[in-house]
Order: C-alpha cells, then sequence, then structure tokens
C-alpha cells in the first residue's frame, strides 16, 4: 500500500510540476481572493477591547482559511481531471495498485500542494492584514492538522464525482459542507495563535487531527468502492 501511495503521490506531483497550473493558476487565485477579501473590509476600523486591534486583523484568520479552502477546490479538481481523461482511472485500477495506496497516494500530493499553498497564502495574509503569531507551535500544528483533513475528505468527495461530467460544480457542492467544520476548527484554532490563548486553541487543534484521522479511515475502506463505481 505505502509503495502504490509513494508512487501515485510522485506521478501527481510530476505532472503538476510539468503543467505549473499550482504555481500558474491556483495560487494567483488564493492571492487574489485574500486581496479582495482585504479591500472589502476597512483597515481603519478598531475592535472595541483591550488589544485595540484592526477589524483586518480580527478577521485575518477567517479570511486567510476562506482563500484557502477556495484554491483547495481547484486543486482536487485538477487532482481527478487528470485520471479522468482518456480512461487513466480506469488504468490506475487494471494497473493491479491498492485502492488504498492510490488513496493516499493522491492526498498526500493534494497535501503537498496545500502546504506551498498555505505558505504563500499566509505570508499574503500577515503582510496585508498585519497580523502578528503570538504561539507558533500551536500554528504549526493547525496548519498540519488542517492540510491533512482538507486533504483527505477532499480527495474523498473528489473521487465520488471523477467519472460525472458536471464534477466541476458537483464537487464544490459535496465538499463545502462536509469542510465547513474544517473551516470553524481552523478559524478558531488560528485565532487563538495569533493573539489569544494557546489552551484554547489545542481542543481545536485535536478536533481537527480526529477529523483528519477520520476521512483518512474512510478513504482506505470505501476508495476502492468509490474508484469501481467512477
Amino acid at each position: 500500500m505505502l509503495r502504490d501511495a509513494g508512487l501515485v503521490a510522485l506521478k501527481d506531483l510530476r505532472i503538476e510540476w510539468t503543467s505549473r497550473i499550482l504555481t500558474a493558476q491556483v495560487l494567483p487565485f488564493g492571492l487574489l481572493v485574500l486581496i479582495l477579501f482585504g479591500f472589502g473590509i476597512s483597515p481603519e476600523r478598531i475592535v472595541q477591547g483591550r488589544d485595540r486591534r484592526t477589524v483586518l486583523e480580527d478577521v485575518s484568520p477567517a479570511l486567510f482559511w476562506l482563500a484557502v479552502l477556495f484554491s483547495s477546490l481547484l486543486a482536487l479538481g485538477r487532482a481527478f481531471a487528470i485520471e479522468a481523461e482518456d480512461g487513466n482511472l480506469d488504468a490506475l485500477q487494471l494497473a493491479g495498485l491498492d485502492p488504498a495506496g492510490v488513496f493516499l497516494g493522491k492526498m498526500l500530493a493534494i497535501s503537498a500542494e496545500l502546504v506551498v499553498l498555505e505558505l504563500v497564502i499566509g505570508g499574503g495574509a500577515l503582510l496585508l492584514y498585519g497580523a502578528t503569531i503570538e504561539h507558533p507551535l500551536l500554528l504549526v500544528a493547525v496548519l498540519v492538522a488542517t492540510t491533512f483533513a482538507l486533504s483527505a475528505a477532499g480527495t474523498l468527495y473528489a473521487a465520488l464525482g471523477a467519472g460525472i461530467r458536471v464534477r466541476d460544480t458537483l464537487v464544490p457542492l459535496l465538499v463545502l459542507p462536509v469542510l465547513a467544520p474544517v473551516l470553524l476548527g481552523a478559524t478558531r484554532a488560528t485565532e487563538s495563535a495569533l493573539y489569544g490563548s494557546a489552551s484554547d486553541g489545542w481542543p481545536w487543534a485535536g478536533f481537527l487531527g480526529a477529523f483528519a484521522l477520520l476521512y483518512l479511515g474512510a478513504g482506505i475502506l470505501f476508495f476502492g468502492s468509490l474508484l469501481e463505481e467512477s
């Protein structure tokens, strides 16, 4: 299983390296979303309270994760659009690869793309919104847990719509409601990492980790059935 996962992940990353879709389309889209969010909120408004943060800084965790979430939909669609073309999805099954390995490989490749996406968009958010990091260890844990939660759930539902002609519109409809708890947990945990108490953020990080493990297990168990139906 792990060998097959490595082969699939390496294949997807090589395709991405050749096509440059991540750097030419997904990253610019994420940064554009981030900038447009910033235009919609006045940077001069101050949150009433002891810390005297601006409204833009106060909502920066939510805006960051929304930008990551919307951009990740492009990466998810791309991951299975490749396999849907010219019968590649059937070729994966005929090659005798372990379905669980295919799932893990797809998930790892998407996770790698999300890491790059989060680093670039996160740097843009810190620069544009003026946020500061108070608890870096918590922030790293949140980024790791959320990355795997997004990639595991996203890979599973993207596979569900892989063989459907309207997958470009169906996959977001399937994924976004499922990932709403991830968006909430990641936002709350990131708020604690940036300007709150670390003790308030770690339970949310644990929730994100549990969500990732749940969909990881579901993908390993049921991905083979999804491939057959696709």
